[in-house]
């Protein structure tokens, strides 16, 4: 993607990567600050105090909010050290300031996230948009609904989101994110420098719960939390990791009302029954019949894209197209619902570039 097509939102306007100007204006705005969300005061609850939306000047303790507590107001973190922080809720905006040894976790963020001048830090964050300023060594396990940006930053490494507590599918939908529309891989670096690498991604199988803490304090005693990929409300992907195999496969879930849970249900399956094959990255979007035609190559699916979002997954693995389709047939006995997979290895490259190409047409509209 062009660096002119970057978005990212404040949460007011969105704007181009590529005007540092208004990036700063944004930035000025942002930090240190609650600030009043785009409905005004109107959404804000009427015993509001904007001290229950920061964490700041604490060190060495666990703290946080559980459910219910943030309910999509916005949040500010700053100059922490040693601490466990969890905020178990949705949330508008979140900035974090000057936070050093410490590890975060947040939940689905509706807008972005905005980290500065913080190191030797381990988070786990869900977002529509991720930037980090003058930061260093920080591990993230990420969601992320657009290009993630670091700037002036380094040893930054990178991760895809693995969580899950009961009510945390309902805050991502609370928050408007798409648990099938994950970007965490593809960094953007401000600074991109050929002799010095400012990002990488995390080893393979990097676990949560080896760099974040459950916590364990009385306040979140009634937290029920699972790290494992089994139970992540969100799908792990490889992202932009080297692929397995030269054979990929494409199957895309058109929606007729249940498409969400059964591309859920059909990734639970391939983990069980075909552990072998990967899955590289997920796009839940919408599609137009003309869209539908450049992309699939056929006018059938014409009438079924007007019906909603339909989902998008890349497989990949040794014989990955004859795998899918015969795990794919199994699977939808007795089950209704139109879906598109990929007929021949030779076709599937141009079917991706098509599919993820017109994904990234829609994240720089």
């Amino acid at each position: 993607m062009r660096r002119e097509q970057i978005g990212i939102a404040s949460g007011i306007d969105r704007v181009l990567v590529g005007n540092r100007s208004e990036l700063d204006r944004i930035e000025q705005d942002l930090v240190g600050n609650i600030i009043v969300s785009r409905a005004g005061k109107a959404d804000r609850p009427r015993n509001f105090d904007p001290k229950d939306f920061i964490i700041e000047d604490q060190k060495d303790v666990t703290v946080g909010r559980v459910p219910g507590k943030v309910n999509g107001q916005q949040f500010v973190i700053q100059n922490c050290e040693n601490c466990n922080i969890y905020i178990f809720d949705h949330i508008a905006t979140v900035t974090i300031d000057n936070c050093t040894n410490c590890n975060i976790f947040l939940g689905p963020i509706k807008t972005s996230v905005f980290i500065r001048t913080s190191k030797n830090c381990n988070l786990v964050v869900a977002c529509q948009q991720f930037r980090t300023r003058d930061c260093n060594k920080i591990n993230i396990f990420l969601f992320c609904g657009t290009q993630p940006i670091i700037e002036a930053s380094s040893g930054m490494k990178f991760a895809c989101f693995q969580y899950h507590y009961p009510q945390l599918e309902g805050q991502f939908k609370s928050a408007g994110l798409s648990v099938f529309s994950n970007t965490w891989g593809t960094i953007h670096d401000f600074d991109q420098d050929p002799s010095e690498q400012h990002y990488s991604n995390l080893p393979e199988g990097s676990k949560v719960e080896d760099f974040i803490p459950l916590p364990q304090t009385e306040d979140f005693s009634s937290m029920v939390i699972s790290t494992s990929e089994a139970d992540s409300v969100v799908p792990l992907t490889l992202g932009t990791r080297r692929k397995i195999s030269d054979e990929s496969c494409l199957i895309v879930f058109f929606n007729d009302g249940n498409n969400t849970n059964r591309a859920l249900n059909f990734l639970d399956s391939m983990s069980k029954h075909k552990p072998g094959i990967a899955l590289v990255q997920t796009k839940e979007l919408d599609m137009k019949q003309s869209d539908a035609v450049r992309v699939f190559g056929t006018d059938s699916f014409n009438a079924i894209v007007e019906r909603g979002p339909v989902i998008g997954l890349e497989f990949n693995g040794d014989g990955c197209v004859d795998t899918i389709q015969n795990e794919l047939q199994q699977f939808m006995q007795g089950m209704t619902g139109l879906v598109f997979v990929s007929q021949s290895a030779h076709m599937v490259e141009k079917q991706l570039e098509d599919f993820y190409n017109f994904a990234d047409m829609q994240m720089a509209i």
